[in-house]
């Protein structure tokens, strides 16, 4: 990803709020890459959901406009209706930050909690690192 100076607060570093959305743009280009749906289908034409109910990150040090922001993501765990996912951010190949998500997979019309599909789930189990 391309941190631009737009990014950035007075101190020349990226926006705090600026790290999450990254985050979220390279999980859903996993689901897109690996899983072979993004977000949007998911919802729209399969009827699942995966909000969101935890977000963590710690840094380690700034983002900057000096660099591409390269951000990996792996999945830590998979519940019976749940996925949490590890996203590391690095410039440069300095670590920057790494962030926790956990989503749970919903019916989307109804909002209920749901297992993934087999093929989903068999998707997600196959790109999942051990701690």
């Amino acid at each position: 990803m391309t941190v631009g100076w737009a990014d950035c607060d007075p101190a020349a570093i990226a926006f705090t709020g600026r790290i999450p959305y990254w985050a979220l743009e390279a999980i859903d280009a996993f689901w897109r890459d690996v899983v072979g749906v993004d977000w949007y289908a998911l919802n729209l034409d399969l009827n699942y959901g995966t909000p969101f109910v935890h977000m963590s990150l710690d840094f380690s040090t700034p983002v900057t406009p000096r660099h591409r922001l390269i951000c990996r993501v792996a999945v830590e765990r998979i519940g019976t209706t749940s996925i949490s996912f590890r996203v590391t951010g690095s410039q440069d190949g300095t670590d920057c930050f790494t962030g926790r998500f956990t989503s749970v997979f919903v019916i989307s019309d109804r909002m209920r909690p749901t297992a993934p599909p087999p093929d989903i789930r068999a998707r997600l189990e196959a790109a999942r690192e051990e701690p």
